[in-house]
């Protein structure tokens, strides 16, 4: 089945698995989002992976909305409550030509899904101008129809993979079916990709990087993940950054209504996932210091850049 992304998806929107069909010129999708293009912030971003934030940072487009409901997120100011500002698509044609002349080593779209027939039209507004690479930066549940009509505009994917198991997704992201439709859609990455590429100064140029952020009490999943990757994906097809970052936000604050993720993960927690990385032989790729679980590594939202 192929789709194409153009407004029309706006009036029954099936851009996610979710396919709510939504008349978003008229309402909202289940993503909060309606047919208005909403941005939270477009600056130069320094805390991505190495490779994607370089020396100079990674042009970052963080778009309001999502087709998630993570209750950890920590950018759940603009995926729950909708902060942001609404803008025309050349403007955002125009952003994200101020991003490349500020410098940025990529365009990094994060949380785009909900707003791709505008965002196609801004690309194909610059397209003879925009000469950095594309980052297509999601949370993994995507639709693979969808990443192939994104063929001729995406150059790096930078994906979670979040669950393997249908209850921890369903509880966690109201989305039981996230492994069924983020392992497509992954797969269908690496099919449009091919073997990841850097440039001479180690930056990412095309490929696919697998984020996987481990949480508190889940490193068995995490695990089952990881020998997914291993059995599925062809050999050096693409990096994986484990991160330890989870930090509880929103409703997995303490107090909250998920007691069993109101925490920090443990040293312990995430050694087991890395080793379990490493005995399978997944070593290309990227881990973070414990130190990175600190709520200042995100992002502000006051609309800079917009």
């Amino acid at each position: 089945m192929s789709i194409s992304l153009n407004k029309n998806l706006y009036r029954s929107c099936v851009l996610c698995p979710r396919s709510c069909r939504a008349d978003r010129v008229k309402s909202f999708g289940f993503c909060q989002a309606s047919n208005q293009v909403k941005v939270a912030r477009a600056a130069l971003h320094h805390w991505e992976e190495p490779c994607i934030s370089g020396t100079r940072g990674s042009g970052t487009v963080f778009f309001s909305g999502c087709t998630l409901r993570c209750c950890f997120c920590q950018n759940f100011t603009i995926s729950h409550e909708g902060f942001g500002k609404e803008i025309s698509v050349q403007k955002l044609a125009d952003i994200f030509l101020q991003l490349q002349t500020q410098g940025a080593h990529n365009l990094n779209l994060v949380t785009a899904t909900q707003y791709l027939p505008s965002i196609i039209e801004a690309l194909d507004l610059i397209r003879e101008r925009l000469v950095i690479p594309v980052v297509y930066n999601c949370g993994g549940y995507e639709r693979a129809e969808v990443i192939k009509a994104l063929k001729d505009y995406v150059n790096i994917w930078l994906p979670d993979l979040k669950y393997q198991d249908s209850y921890i997704a369903s509880r966690y992201s109201q989305t039981p079916d996230y492994f069924q439709y983020a392992s497509k859609a992954i797969l269908q990455m690496i099919r449009q990709t091919g073997t990841t590429v850097f440039d001479e100064h180690g930056l990412i140029t095309s490929g696919v990087i697998i984020r996987h952020m481990v949480l508190p009490g889940l490193k068995e999943d995490s695990i089952r993940l990881l020998h997914w990757i291993r059995e599925t994906l062809p050999p050096e097809s693409c990096y994986i950054s484990l991160l330890s970052q989870y930090t509880p936000f929103y409703r997995a604050k303490k107090g909250g209504n998920f007691p069993e993720i109101s925490r920090r993960i443990t040293t312990y927690e995430y050694e087991k996932v890395l080793d379990a990385a490493v005995e399978l032989g997944l070593t290309n790729g990227f881990m973070q210091e414990k130190s990175s679980a600190k709520e200042e590594y995100t992002p502000s939202f006051n609309l800079e850049g917009v």
